[in-house]
């Protein structure tokens, strides 16, 4: 038999969990810029008890691809994922592609993470070109003298959605996602692009809106339950 102070409880559970999934819409939105960024879904599923649950998911799916004409950004275009390494020796994943060059030469990440193996660029070049396969190389003005530099490798995982999420529109690789396979010749690599975020700016304003105005509706609700009980109380004494 549900009680009133049952119903109280429930009801408080429910709107933490709405309450956290308004959390993860705001942190979409402050993430609107962000290149490469993913979307974070929080789905809400009811129990048999009529307790809420909720699960962190992360949207994939491709973003619109923007160009920038700067050589070293490169944008993928379908699935996968650029290894890049840390000083540490870390290796992560990312989507996101504004690479720059390091006072060594190297090709890295916003961050200083070493992109693939370690691709150098000589000081003095006239044209660099990354193709849609992942070879970098540079090449005279006239294009007939090319030198080949690195590869850019592209990896894929049978299951994206088991990736550890971290900073800097990083992931790593869990026992969930599986290991990297390596992606052969392929054309997805797009210089002088960036992919967008895949965020729907709209419908995550409407959510927090929705939430917003579910939560303050069951605060109300569960306000009145307790001055009811409260009543109910004070007559039995």
């Amino acid at each position: 038999m549900t009680t009133i102070q049952g119903i109280i409880n429930k009801g408080v559970v429910n709107a933490e969990l709405q309450f956290e999934k308004m959390g993860y819409s705001a942190g979409n939105i402050s993430n609107y810029n962000t290149n490469g960024y993913k979307a974070v879904r929080f789905e809400q599923v009811l129990d048999e008890n009529g307790y809420l649950k909720g699960y962190v998911r992360t949207d994939f799916s491709q973003g619109a691809i923007q160009r920038t004409d700067r050589v070293f950004d490169v944008a993928i275009d379908g699935t996968g994922f650029i290894p890049v390494t840390s000083q540490s020796g870390d290796v992560a994943y990312t989507r996101e592609g504004s690479f720059r060059v390091d006072k060594d030469g190297y090709i890295i990440t916003n961050d200083g993470y070493l992109v693939g193996d370690g691709i150098q660029v000589p000081v003095n070049y006239d044209n660099i070109a990354i193709k849609e396969n992942g070879d970098v190389e540079i090449y005279s003005n006239d294009g007939t003298e090319r030198e080949y530099l690195g590869h850019i490798p592209l990896v894929n995982f049978q299951n994206p959605e088991g990736l550890k999420k971290s900073d800097n529109n990083k992931y790593y690789l869990t026992a969930e996602s599986g290991e990297p396979v390596l992606i052969k010749n392929h054309t997805r690599f797009r210089q002088g692009n960036l992919e967008v975020t895949n965020i729907d700016m709209i419908g995550e304003v409407n959510t927090i809106l929705r939430l917003n105005a579910s939560m303050l509706a069951s605060f109300k609700v569960m306000q009145t339950i307790n001055d009811m009980y409260s009543k109910a109380i004070q007559l039995n004494q």
